[in-house]
């Protein structure tokens, strides 16, 4: 058998060759699962296009009343308004492409590629749902005689939310499966945290409506299962050898961290006859 010869645990990871070319089969779980999520995601995103277009009056209402209520707030409080720029700065969507940026670079160093592919066109198609989709739909921000803060380009889906969605999306997908429970709470509390912090800070800040960062959140989700699904059918397995060659390559790394100390050995107790 192959043994590679990588660094410390390397030996522990088996090697590519020793299952042949068989193509791994299709994990039904994974796809059911993220096709129920892509699903919901994209009938929600249609549904509150839908809504917005045609004027139905409780959610213009409620997108009118939250973001005025908000507003007045912002320009009473300037220490709170500071406060939610710098927030809204921190989770802008190029520092969350940044990351995803870093991680997939890191993926590819440890021979993750399929990862690292996956987190690449995760970027890409946020982005590409940003863009294309408040140019097409085009719908015009809260206006206030007083703004707090101006926003570029059409409202409808909020960027800041599709960004900060999809990279901790991505990010959380990378830890979960090999993660204990501890670590899972802690990540998981603080991906949504963060996605939720971001998207208030949009509306804070007077420069979306709710229903823009729900459509924003929507349309993250929709990317995160679409692209895990088409991963999954084009590239059966491929994931999640990758998430476990990740796990053998850092074990051995974070037991030598890990580790506690030896104690020390007392003086005279060693063995004379020992050199």
């Amino acid at each position: 058998m192959h043994q590679s010869t990588d660094g410390p645990g390397a030996a522990d990871e088996p090697p590519d060759g020793a299952r042949g070319n068989r193509r791994p089969p299709v994990q039904r779980r994974t796809l059911l699962r993220c096709a129920w999520i892509g699903l919901a995601s994209v009938l929600l995103f249609t549904v509150l296009l839908v809504l917005m277009e045609t004027g139905w009056s409780p959610l213009a209402r409620l997108d009118q009343d939250c973001v005025a209520a908000l507003h007045r707030y912002a320009v009473q409080h300037p220490v709170w308004t500071a406060a939610m720029q710098t927030l809204a700065d921190l989770g802008a969507p190029w520092t969350m492409r940044a990351l995803l940026a870093a991680a997939a670079l890191w993926l590819w160093c440890v021979r993750a590629r399929a990862l690292a592919a996956w987190v690449v066109v995760q970027g890409l198609l946020g982005w590409a749902a940003s863009s294309v989709g408040r140019a097409v739909i085009g719908r015009a921000r809260p206006h206030f005689a007083d703004p707090v803060a101006v926003g570029s380009g059409a409202g409808f889906p909020s960027g800041h939310a599709i960004a900060s969605a999809v990279a901790c999306g991505v990010l959380l997908m990378l830890v979960w499966p090999r993660a204990d429970r501890a670590v899972r709470a802690v990540a998981g509390t603080g991906a949504a945290l963060t996605v939720l912090g971001v998207g208030w800070t949009r509306l804070a800040l007077g420069v979306h409506y709710p229903s823009d960062v729900l459509a924003g959140w929507a349309a993250a989700a929709a990317v995160l299962a679409g692209v895990t699904l088409a991963a999954e059918v084009w590239l059966p397995g491929r994931l999640g050898r990758d998430v476990r060659r990740l796990h053998w390559r850092l074990r051995p790394r974070v037991q030598r961290v890990l580790a506690p100390p030896l104690p020390a050995e007392p003086a005279g107790s060693r063995d004379p006859g020992r050199p």
